[in-house]
């Protein structure tokens, strides 16, 4: 029985910076989340991510003079309360009370190391937690979330994304900012303005990584994209997800499925080719928050 591809106009042909990831780390990983849909139980440090970035955001609330260290950190706890209350599950990955609390410390300690980077009390971000999406031609949407985006009065636009994680060493910035040219070509392609600036704010080592796009090396990340969408295309229409172990397996939830690790995938679902398509209506849930 033949497959067809996913069409070009077909409204969930989208791809998002974290699903193009994982088909670039491995193609059965994009078909386990995007396709299979298997779920994934949260992990602390993933969850933590989602708190810092809450906090991070709600920061912007408070008037200049109120971005203290203690302000912040103050909203720790009120930040994971909420989460915590949309999804009651995430308590079960403690063990006890004082395991969640030296959790919620470390949680602190990440937004307390976001001072010693950026003095808030002099930043007014124009946009924070912003949704952007843009149609290439061919009909493949490009979308996902900004964590904050800051406009001068001159019209630059700096791109700001949090990570809680560590930096990455030099042979691996280029994979980081893969997700920031992906959010430039975006905003490029809606707002007319390729940004000055893409500032990654790694929290866990308290380093910043700052880039400045060229117009054409966000047309040489359109093209990837391009490609990576053809390759997803014909993955769907074949079948043929292919494992691509690495180190990264020691972190995957589906190794039991993996044939790289002696298991065999679910069947496909009916509407497999469909899925493939990587419809995103959201947020990617708290899981997915990046640590690296």
């Amino acid at each position: 029985m033949s497959v067809t591809s996913p069409t070009a106009g077909d409204a969930q042909a989208s791809l998002s910076p974290s699903r193009a990831a994982d088909f670039m780390q491995c193609p059965l990983l994009y078909r386990f989340r995007v396709v299979d849909r298997l779920p994934e139980p949260p992990s602390p440090a993933a969850v933590r991510g989602t708190v810092v970035h809450s906090v991070l955001e709600r920061l912007f609330d408070l008037p200049a003079a109120e971005r203290t260290v203690g302000a912040a950190r103050a909203l720790v706890e009120p930040q994971w309360e909420q989460l915590r209350a949309g999804d009651p599950e995430l308590e079960a990955m403690f063990t006890d009370g004082e395991e969640l609390a030296t959790w919620l410390a470390e949680a602190g300690e990440l937004v307390e190391r976001y001072f010693a980077l950026e003095d808030p009390t002099r930043l007014e971000p124009a946009e924070r937690e912003l949704y952007v999406s843009t149609e290439l031609d061919g009909g493949l949407v490009l979308r996902g979330y900004v964590d904050r985006l800051d406009v001068a009065p001159t019209g630059e636009v700096r791109v700001v994304d949090y990570k809680t994680g560590r930096a990455p060493s030099e042979l691996f910035v280029a994979k980081a900012l893969f997700q920031m040219k992906f959010y430039a070509l975006v905003l490029w392609r809606t707002r007319g303005v390729v940004p000055r600036v893409l500032q990654l704010v790694y929290l866990g080592s308290g380093e910043v990584v700052r880039y400045s796009p060229q117009e054409h090396e966000l047309r040489a990340t359109e093209r990837k994209v391009r490609a990576l969408w053809e390759a997803i295309r014909t993955a769907a229409g074949t079948g043929d997800w292919r494992a691509s172990p690495s180190r990264l397996c020691d972190w995957c939830h589906h190794q039991a499925l993996c044939p790289a690790f002696g298991g065999t995938p679910p069947l496909p679902p009916a509407d497999a080719v469909a899925r493939a398509g990587g419809a995103e209506a959201g947020r990617v849930p708290a899981p997915g928050r990046d640590e690296t």
